[in-house]
C-alpha cells in the first residue's frame, strides 16, 4: 500500500515552518527505521503469512494507556506491521519501541529485530512517505492537530473519541479528509458491538413506534484547572504535552508519571477536554444519533438545567424527539422510548420492554444498519476498499457535537438555539465564540 504524497510538513499545515519543523524533528527522533537481520519466510509472506508488499504500514501518536491497547491489536494482525510510534514521555516511548521490537522478532523467529521508528515530535512521523496510516490516541486537544497533520502527509486515519475538543475542529477535519481523500475512523467502537446495533435497528424500524424521548446517561463537563505546580517527571517534555493548550504548571492529576498505574485525569479540565460529557459522551450520544438517524444532523435546542423547571440539561430535535442528559432509570447506557415499548443498552447488556421486540427477526425488508463485529479490521477493510468505516469522521464530528453543545449549554447557562445545517447558534455571538479555541504559539489550524 505505498504512496508517496504531499509532505505535511508544508508552512501552514500545522503552525510551524520548515525550519522550526525540521530543527524539531530531527531533536525528536529517537531511532531511525532499522530491519530484521534475518530475513525468515514468514517475513516474505510463506507459510500462510501477507507478504510485505500487501500489509498496511501503521505508525502510532500517542503511547498512554488507551493505546497501549490499541497497539496490541493492531500488532496481532498479520496484514498491518507497526513501523513508527511516537510520544512526548522518553521513558513510556522506549517501552512500547522494545515491545513491537520483541514482538517481532519473536513473531519473525531467532534474532534482533530494530524496525520500529520512535519519534518524541508527530511531524516527524507523518512526514515519513513509507507510511499507510497512522492510529492517534493522545490527550483530546491534541487530536485535531495531529490528525490535521496526517491527512495532509496522505496517512489514513484512526483516531481516538472525542474527536474533537471544539466543533470547528471537527468540521476542518471532516473538510480535510474529504479533499485529501483519506479514509477516517473515530474511535467510538461500541457501533462494532452487535447490542448497540440491534437497539438501533429496533428503533429505526419502527419497533417502538416513533420515538419521542431519549436518556443519555453520562458524566458532567470539565471545569477549569487550579491544581498547584509539582516538579515535571524525568522524562516528560510538558510543553510539548500542552502543545496547543495555555500554558500552565505540570500537576500528575493531569499527566501522571510512568509509575502511575491508573488512567490520567486530562479529561476533568476545560483546557485539554470536555468532561464525562465527551469521554463517554462521545460514546453514548453517539449511540443516540445512529438510532434517531442524524448522523449528518443534530439537536436544534439546548436547553441547561435551572433548578426549577428543567431538571436535566435538554435537547430538542426537529422532529420532536426529547433527549435528556441523565438516565431514567438511573442506570448507565441509552435509553430510546416510544409508545410501543422502550430499549435500554449498555455494553454487553440490551433490554427490551416487551421483552419480545428482542426476539422478532429483522425482515428482508426492513432497515439494516452498517455491520461490523471488530473497530479495527472495519478499518483496515476499508484502507483497501477505500470505502466509510462504520465511524466516519463525519460522524464522529455530529456525535461529538452534540457532547460539545451540552457543554456550552452548561457553560453558558441558558438555553441555546442550534442550526446543524450552518453549525453555529442563532443569533447568539458569546455562543458562536466558543465554537473554537484560540491555540497558544506557534500551533494552529490551517
Amino acid at each position: 500500500m505505498r504512496r508517496k504524497m504531499p509532505s505535511a510538513d508544508a508552512p501552514g499545515g500545522t503552525g510551524m515552518d520548515r525550519r522550526q519543523f525540521i530543527r524539531r524533528a530531527a531533536a525528536g527522533t529517537m531511532a531511525s527505521v532499522g530491519i530484521p537481520y534475518f530475513v525468515p519466510s514468514s517475513a516474505l509472506g510463506a507459510a500462510g503469512h501477507v507478504a510485505p508488499s500487501n500489509r498496511t504500514t501503521l505508525g502510532f501518536i500517542g503511547m498512554g494507556k488507551m493505546m497501549r491497547g490499541h497497539l496490541g491489536g493492531f500488532l496481532n494482525r498479520s496484514r498491518c506491521h507497526v513501523v513508527a510510534i511516537c510520544d512526548v514521555e522518553s521513558i513510556r516511548l522506549g517501552q512500547q519501541q522494545r515491545r513491537v521490537d520483541d514482538f517481532y522478532g519473536n513473531r519473525y523467529g531467532k534474532g534482533s529485530y530494530k524496525g520500529c521508528a520512535a519519534y518524541k515530535n508527530f511531524l516527524a512521523l507523518c512526514d515519513r512517505d513509507d507510511l499507510d496510516a497512522v492510529v492517534i490516541a493522545t490527550p483530546d486537544h491534541w487530536h485535531a492537530l495531529t490528525a490535521l497533520a496526517a491527512l495532509k502527509s496522505g496517512k489514513d486515519v484512526y483516531c481516538e473519541k472525542p474527536l474533537t475538543l471544539t466543533i470547528n475542529e471537527g468540521r476542518y477535519l471532516v473538510t480535510a479528509t474529504r479533499r485529501y481523500g483519506r479514509v477516517f475512523q473515530t474511535g467510538s467502537q461500541q457501533r462494532s458491538s452487535w447490542q448497540f446495533r440491534r437497539a438501533c435497528e429496533i428503533v429505526r424500524n419502527g419497533r417502538i413506534g416513533k420515538v419521542h424521548t431519549v436518556h443519555v446517561n453520562v458524566g458532567d463537563p470539565s471545569v477549569e484547572c487550579y491544581l498547584p505546580a509539582q516538579p515535571v517527571p524525568e522524562g516528560l517534555d510538558w510543553d510539548f504535552w500542552l502543545g496547543p493548550a495555555p500554558y500552565r504548571p505540570y500537576n500528575e492529576d493531569i499527566a501522571p508519571p510512568v509509575t502511575f498505574g491508573g488512567w490520567p485525569n486530562f479529561r476533568s479540565y476545560r483546557d485539554y477536554s470536555g468532561g464525562g460529557m465527551t469521554d463517554w459522551g462521545a460514546h453514548h450520544f453517539d449511540i443516540a444519533q445512529w438510532g434517531l438517524g442524524m448522523d449528518d444532523s443534530g439537536p436544534v435546542e439546548v436547553i441547561p438545567p435551572d433548578g426549577k423547571k428543567v431538571e436535566r440539561l435538554t435537547y430538542k430535535y426537529a422532529n420532536g424527539v426529547t433527549m435528556y442528559h441523565g438516565g431514567a432509570t438511573g442506570r448507565a447506557g441509552v435509553e430510546f422510548k416510544g409508545p410501543k415499548g422502550r430499549v435500554l443498552v449498555n455494553r454487553g447488556y440490551i433490554e427490551t420492554d416487551p421483552p419480545s421486540l428482542l426476539d422478532e427477526p429483522i425482515r428482508p425488508n426492513d432497515l439494516r444498519l452498517y455491520h461490523s463485529d471488530n473497530h479495527q479490521d472495519n478499518w483496515l477493510d476499508c484502507l483497501h476498499t477505500r470505502s466509510k468505516p462504520i465511524c466516519d469522521v463525519e460522524i464522529g464530528h455530529r456525535s461529538a457535537t452534540v457532547c460539545h453543545l451540552g457543554n456550552i449549554a452548561y457553560w453558558i447557562k441558558r438555553p441555546l438555539k442550534w442550526d446543524p445545517v450552518k453549525e453555529r447558534f442563532v443569533d447568539d455571538d458569546e455562543a458562536n465564540r466558543m465554537l473554537q479555541r484560540p491555540m497558544r504559539s506557534p500551533w494552529r489550524l490551517s
